[in-house]
Order: C-alpha cells, then structure tokens, then sequence
C-alpha cells in the first residue's frame, strides 16, 4: 500500500506539473476571439489564460484522484450496509442534480449564443448518457451485489427489486468499468470546462468550478466501490484491483487535460469548445442523478424521510455553492 500511495502522489504531481505548464504557455497566446453573440464579447471580455487556473484543475484533480482511490479501496476493509449507501447515492444525487442544473447549464448559456442551443447539447448529453446505461449498466453502486442489506426483515427486498434491478447479473467488472470510465472522462471535460468558463468571467481569482468539483470528488469513491467490489467477488488479486482502480482514477484528469489543451490550442474557437462541453456535462449530471434517485423513490419508501432529507441538503449544498461563482450568473 505505501509504494501505491507513492505512485500515485507522483501521478498527481505530474498533474499539477502539466497543467500549471499548459497554462504558462497559454498566457503568451493571447486572449480569445470575441464572439458577438455571446456576452463575453466586448472590451470587457476576460481572458482565460491565467496560469491560476491551471494549477487550481490541477489540484481538483489530485483530490479527485485520492478520492476515487479511497472509495475503491473500501471494500476491503469496511462493509458498506444498503441503507448507509443509499442515504450517501441520495445526498451525492442531489448535489449532482443541483450541480447539473443551478451550475453546469447556466454556465453553457452564458457561453453559448443562446438557451436553445444549451438545451440541445443538454439533451445530446442526456441521451448519451442514457445509451452508455442501457449499453454497459455500469451505474450499480450497490456494495456486494445488493447482499449486504441492513433492512429488517418487515422491510426485506430480493435482489431484483433493490439498486441493480436485477441488471447486475451477468453483468462483469470489465463493461462496468468501461462504462465509468466514459462517464468519469466526461466529468473531468465538465470540470475544466467549469473552471475556465468562471474564470473568464470573474476579474478576481476564487474557486472556480467549486461545485462541479465537489460534486464529481463526492461521487468518484461510489463509482470505484462498484468497480472493486465486482473484483473482489471474483478472487481478483489485490495488486490487479489497484492497478484498475488506478487507472479508473486517473481518468477525470485526462478528460480534464483534453479540455484544457483544446481551449488553450485553440483560443479562438473557446467559447465553441467551452459551451457544448458545460451543456452536454448538464444532460449527463442530470442523467446520472437521476439514475441513482429515481429507483430508490420506487423501492425504498420506508426510508423516505432519511432519503429526501440527503436528497434536500444536497440540492441545498450545490445552491450554497451559488456564492463562490461569479456575480454575473446570481
């Protein structure tokens, strides 16, 4: 465990390296062309080469890495309990929610010539989304293939009627993992996006793309329990467990890094690579809710209250979060 720890804290710092890098080297490319229907044009349009945003994805990144790691490493030393993990699905849904909608879809409007727009890439970010579920039925969080249940026998569930559905049988870590590893690229594409989009707009340096952050490091840990808990069922060693939990990990920052190369290689084309990115990671936030939400509503009405109190401090947190952006979007 130390020497993994070791390689991936060179991981992130090659991270950090790189982005801080690429944002060095945009800051003498100029600012962005001006595109006249969208409200950044003018004189009082911002640049978004600044080396500080550079190095702030860069330590999302690193923190989403460490988190995706930990949740994959759960399994083997801590038995998650079905009630304990859809309390979490329920608050982290509900953040992700508030996130796709209060945050990531304002964002791509303000970038975007208009709302039609934004709501067409919001909807191509849905159906994607939906497609890859109904390809892959990788977005399975349940611990051991829903046989850990801490429900009392008044409110027992078979396996079919709890998280998988009944889709989780059959169903290998290989595609589950192909399947989040698409998702997670798209999450580190929103995360960068985020942060560039903010930056641009604000005259002083904060913490942009807070909540797109927040809302991908909470979730990343549930996707990985997915992915390492299918493994561990199937005798996998532990050293090929964290090879693939590594990997799945490092997935956010090369969507990250995709986005972050395109918009500073290609200045002139930003708020055209910046808009559709915010939007389409909209449809696909709301997406992914959704999915977690939507089935324990069905299932799970003896825990009602617990779950709709997650579900609410999680739509609250991502509104909080509303302070930390910039005025122009209040």
């Amino acid at each position: 465990m130390p020497g993994h720890l070791c390689v991936t804290g060179l991981i992130a710092v090659i991270v950090v390296v790189m982005a801080a890098t690429t944002a060095d080297a945009a800051v003498a490319q100029g600012p962005a062309r001006e595109n006249p229907a969208s409200p950044l044009s003018g004189p009082g349009a911002q640049s978004t080469s600044n080396p500080a945003t550079g190095w702030l994805t860069a330590g999302y990144c690193a923190l989403i890495i460490l988190a995706s790691l930990v949740g994959g490493w759960i399994p083997a030393f801590v038995r998650l309990t079905h009630t304990r993990m859809q309390t979490v699905i329920s608050f982290v849904g509900g953040l992700m929610l508030g996130i796709g909608v209060f945050h990531l879809l304002p964002h791509a409007v303000y970038e975007l010539p208009s709302a039609t727009a934004a709501s067409r890439w919001m909807m191509i970010g849905i159906v994607f989304m939906f497609v890859m579920l109904r390809l892959f039925h990788f977005h399975n969080h349940e611990p051991d293939a829903a046989h850990n249940h801490d429900h009392d026998d008044s409110h027992a569930h078979s396996a079919a009627e709890c998280h998988n559905h009944g889709h989780t049988h059959g169903i290998s870590w290989l595609s589950i993992t192909i399947g989040l590893s698409i998702h997670t690229l798209i999450d580190g594409i929103a995360l960068a996006a985020s942060v560039n989009s903010q930056a641009s707009a604000s005259t002083s340096f904060t913490l942009f793309g807070f909540g797109t952050f927040l809302a991908i490091c909470l979730h990343k840990p549930l996707d990985a329990v997915s992915i390492t808990s299918l493994m561990h069922a199937g005798g996998w060693s532990r050293r090929r467990i964290n090879l693939v939990n590594t990997g799945f990990a490092l997935m956010c920052p090369l969507g990250a890094a995709m986005t972050v190369l395109g918009v500073h290689q290609f200045p002139a084309f930003r708020q055209e690579i910046l808009g559709p990115a915010l939007a389409f990671s909209a449809g696909v936030f709301i997406c992914i809710s959704l999915s977690d939400l939507l089935p324990e509503m069905e299932f799970h009405s003896h825990n009602k209250i617990q779950l709709s109190v997650a579900l609410a401090l999680g739509l609250g947190l991502s509104l909080a979060v509303t302070l930390l952006e910039p005025t122009h979007l209040h």
